[in-house]
């Protein structure tokens, strides 16, 4: 009996069941694979967004650590950045597709954090700007040991950019030089008129100083300001143990001066006001209160009044003051003085205004200065400005009393 041999059994499967289980069992495999990509190609590319978002969202942390290094470093100084350079991050060998993506991110950051770093105002910009406001010059001196001798050489050569310290926009220089802890014996340089870059060349010995003293001692050079009818200005000082230097040969050093310790930096602060009246030729000095004045009697207080001069050409042409405050630190006087001052003298007129401390028994003291002219310091003459730029309206502002 023929049997056709495409007739299926009873109990064999058919081909159409068998090739809808291998379509099934392909799509079931190509599924489960598909699943498997997908939550791999998740975890990367999280990882990636996440990585891209650390970078990208904190670029002020970036930022601080570059201004950091800049504004630290010495002149002359190699810069060594440790934070990553855009584009070279470290990744796994399975991130390698997505570099593009990263190097854009990298590149951002790196630009943000530049415009960060150029935007004007910021808090770093600004302190760098008061250190140079209160730059106080540098001194060039040599400093050596002369064994048989038992001498020891200083040599004071020269200054740099000394601040003004007179009405007129300059200084009278001079350099006194201590061998410390000793403050009784001290060596003078020559004093170097309206100079505010001052050579002296001048050479200073101490004799018969055995070398064992000799680096027990500090050099110590005060830079001060001569002044013939009051008590010489303080501009810096520089001080420099001597068991720190080589003395057997003579060594030479620039140093940046520094506020002297003498108390100069806290001497209070003064409020008054400026009112310029070019109809009527006159400015009306009002002198308002002051605040934190240096103490000056041994009870721990002052007596505090205000001298105002009118200068002309490094002439003194007028003086008024206020009346005295007594045992007061915070002072308020509210007193005005008014000044005739034709308009064709302003630039060459300088107003000095000097805190006291009255004194019954001996010679008063003084407390602190501020010169107010268009030549004077930064905020000297802003104020001066403003008095002008604003007439007939007073002007008021706090000033720093300087030694």
């Amino acid at each position: 009996m023929y049997r056709d041999p495409e007739a299926a059994s009873p109990g064999a499967p058919t081909r159409d069941a068998l090739l809808v289980s291998a379509i099934i069992t392909i799509s079931l495999s190509v599924t489960v694979v598909l699943c498997g990509l997908c939550h791999w190609c998740q975890r990367k590319l999280g990882k990636r967004y996440k990585n891209s978002l650390e970078t990208v969202g904190t670029p002020d942390s970036g930022r601080t650590r570059s201004e950091k290094k800049a504004i630290k470093l010495p002149p002359g100084g190699k810069a060594v950045n440790t934070a990553p350079v855009p584009g070279q991050t470290p990744h796994d060998e399975s991130d390698r597709r997505t570099e593009p993506r990263s190097s854009v991110s990298d590149l951002v950051n790196s630009l943000t954090s530049e415009m960060l770093m150029l935007s004007p105002g910021s808090e770093e910009d600004e302190a760098h700007e008061g250190c140079s406001r209160e730059n106080l010059g540098r001194i060039q001196f040599s400093v050596g040991y002369n064994f048989q001798e038992s001498t020891l050489t200083v040599k004071i050569m020269k200054a740099q950019e000394l601040p003004a310290k007179d009405f007129s926009g300059t200084s009278d220089p001079f350099v006194k030089i201590y061998l410390l802890p000793d403050k009784k014996h001290k060596l003078e340089t020559k004093v170097k008129r309206k100079n505010l870059n001052p050579h002296w060349n001048e050479t200073f010995l101490f004799e018969g100083f055995p070398y064992e003293k000799v680096v027990q001692r500090v050099l110590y050079l005060q830079v001060l300001d001569y002044d013939r009818f009051s008590r010489n200005d303080p501009i810096g000082e520089v001080s420099i143990p001597l068991n720190k230097v080589d003395l057997t040969q003579m060594q030479t050093f620039w140093k940046d001066l520094k506020p002297c310790s003498d108390g100069s930096g806290s001497r209070g602060e003064l409020l008054l006001s400026l009112c310029y009246n070019p109809s009527a030729n006159s400015i009306i000095v009002n002198i308002i209160k002051a605040r934190n004045l240096k103490a000056m009697d041994i009870g721990g207080t002052s007596d505090p009044y205000v001298k105002v001069w009118l200068m002309y050409k490094d002439k003194r042409v007028e003086k008024k003051k206020t009346v005295t405050m007594k045992r007061n630190l915070n002072p308020i006087f509210n007193e005005s003085f008014a000044f005739d001052i034709p308009t064709e003298k302003l630039r060459e007129t300088t107003i000095i205004i000097t805190v006291m401390d009255k004194d019954k028994l001996s010679r008063n003291d003084v407390i602190g200065k501020i010169y107010l002219s268009w030549k004077s310091g930064p905020g000297e003459v802003k104020h001066w400005k403003d008095m002008i730029a604003r007439p007939r309206q007073p002007v008021a502002q706090w000033h720093q009393l300087k030694a």
